[in-house]
């Protein structure tokens, strides 16, 4: 008779360990309704521009439906590089690979640069694969919470940069900050920047910029392409920097899963073995969409940050009623990203309360707990929608408060 135990099926301890994603909770809850408004997710609701979409399509009658370089197509390592250039400084396609994904650049930069027990810096409330994604290879993550400032005419979220410089000692081997910032729509500042890098470069600490969102800000004087500070325009080549971007947010390409790193040349090539045991390569028909996206984009660009903008003011306006005032409810201004991560005074648990918006309200949001405990209390409402969408969530979001208190 065989008394060996059996063998149990689970995976390791760390994986167990990561938090699943709340805003799929909610979502799951929800999709397949067409009762329910969903704001849930970052992404707008109207679809890839029809001019990307024909690239894809003639790429694909011509069947290129094969391998591509690890790296990408060397076509769009070069698109990629002009246009950090125009925005940034002067940068080289040999510094740039393709992802399938922004998250897959920093899963990968997450895996070039971490060793277990590495101490990484993030500042929060973030959108939950960031945090966790150090935690897959076992680094020990430390958050700085982003603090809600309600004194000014906007109430807005603010850094505590001496908290933050505090926390980045000198045994820190990264800091991983997203600008602007996701859920809160912070957005750091040139000079606190500056003085971010200077301590970081003292004390040999890699910054990981994540800037998915750079194009996405608000309130912008000038003709110049809107972009939000970024670390390369105060950096050179070969610091340690890393900036992770995508295609998702800027050209409405939230489906497709391409992105790009921009990093010291010296690294290329052994995050070119990373993209070859994790993905081998990104498809080259939705490659050849992003070229076409990037070269005839801005006008897509400028029209989101416009349509953006009359949403994002006409969100904040309306929780900023006195009868939501009077609900409790805290609407910061978001200086860029696509969402207004509201409070609502005295709640302790948004994720039995966003459930509760899609089954009685038809209302889908993002509850704040899905962004770790910092985000607790607080609610991200995705704000890139049409004005008549938006009307009837707030409406219904009003209604919901009001049979709530009686």
């Amino acid at each position: 008779m065989n008394s060996a135990r059996p063998f149990s099926a689970e995976s390791r301890a760390t994986i167990q360990s990561l938090r699943a994603s709340r805003i799929r909770e909610v979502a799951n809850a929800g999709m397949g309704r067409t009762d329910v408004l969903p704001f849930w997710f970052g992404e707008p609701d109207e679809v890839t521009p029809e001019f990307i979409r024909e690239a894809a399509k003639q790429s694909l009658d011509a069947g290129e439906t094969f391998y591509t370089q690890n790296f990408g197509l060397p076509a769009l390592r070069e698109t990629i590089a002009a246009y950090s250039s125009r925005l940034h400084r002067p940068t080289q396609a040999s510094t740039i690979a393709l992802t399938s994904s922004g998250v897959s650049g920093l899963m990968l930069t997450a895996q070039l640069l971490l060793n277990p027990g590495d101490r990484v810096v993030i500042v929060t409330p973030l959108w939950p694969n960031l945090v966790e994604i150090p935690k897959i290879l076992n680094a020990e993550v430390v958050t700085v919470s982003l603090q809600l400032n309600t004194k000014p005419t906007h109430p807005v979220w603010e850094l505590d940069l001496d908290e933050l410089l505090d926390a980045l000692t000198p045994d820190t081997k990264a800091l991983l900050l997203n600008s602007p910032n996701n859920p809160t729509g912070w957005i750091i500042s040139r000079e606190q920047q500056a003085i971010v890098l200077a301590h970081c470069r003292k004390h040999g600490i890699w910054l990981i910029a994540d800037d998915v969102y750079e194009r996405l800000i608000y309130d912008q004087p000038g003709s110049a392409p809107a972009c939000a500070p970024s670390f390369l325009n105060l950096t050179e080549v070969d610091e340690r920097v890393i900036s992770i971007n995508s295609f998702s947010k800027s050209w409405l390409m939230t489906g497709w899963r391409l992105g790009w790193i921009q990093a010291p040349e010296s690294l290329i090539a052994d995050l070119g073995k990373l993209i070859e045991y994790n993905t081998s390569c990104a498809p080259g028909f939705v490659q050849t969409a992003g070229i076409v996206a990037i070269e005839r984009g801005e006008e897509i660009i400028s029209r989101t940050i416009a349509r953006y903008t009359l949403a994002r003011n006409y969100l904040y306006e309306q929780l900023s009623q006195p009868f939501f005032r009077e609900a409790g409810v805290i609407a910061p201004f978001p200086q860029g990203a696509m969402y207004l991560f509201f409070k609502i005074n005295g709640e302790t648990d948004t994720l039995a309360l966003c459930k509760q918006l899609v089954a009685e309200a038809g209302i889908g949001l993002a509850p704040g707990s899905a962004f770790g405990p910092e985000g607790e209390g607080a609610i991200r409402w995705c704000f890139a929608s049409s004005l008549d969408k938006l009307e009837i969530g707030v409406q219904r979001l009003e209604n919901f408060l009001k049979q709530r208190v009686r």
